[in-house]
């Protein structure tokens, strides 16, 4: 990370719509994770690092560890389809965020909430889930100590 003296990390992104963090390794060197959109899980994609620390605007956005949560979960839901706890959470705020939009209204701060927590509870659900299937980009204590 001697190139990059400034790059705090963890650092969480939205790379052309898909999120990516990156974390320090343990010889304080960085790798890049990126969400695979076919499993949810973490794909390491160390080429991504200097386009995304260096290439901010545009399509790439930095973001707080509590909005990439968001992003990725609604990345996933967006993506993916399943059964069980997760995916029926999903679809519970997919249908407040349909309910508002055949109102023709935007969602109320109540709405926003419930669905910033549930997004919250699923990262965690996935994360763990991730954890036990073997999935080393895995970080289901991601918010933890984190203000809420």
């Amino acid at each position: 990370m001697a190139e990059m003296p400034g790059l705090v990390l963890p650092a969480y992104y939205l790379y052309y719509q898909s999120p990516v963090k990156i974390v320090e390794t343990p010889d304080g060197g960085a790798r890049v994770w990126r969400v695979f959109i076919e499993t949810g899980g973490w794909q390491e994609k160390n080429n991504l690092f200097v386009e995304v620390t260096l290439g901010v605007g545009g399509d790439i956005f930095r973001r707080t560890a509590e909005d990439f949560v968001q992003e990725v979960e609604a990345y996933r839901a967006h993506y993916l389809t399943g059964e069980g706890p997760i995916f029926a959470l999903y679809e519970t705020v997919r249908s407040i965020e349909d309910r508002a939009d055949a109102e023709g209204r935007h969602l109320t701060l109540k709405e926003q909430a419930l669905i910033r927590g549930i997004r919250q509870r699923t990262f965690v659900m996935f994360e763990e889930q991730l954890r036990a299937d073997g999935d080393p980009g895995a970080d289901p204590e991601l918010l933890a100590g984190q203000p809420r």
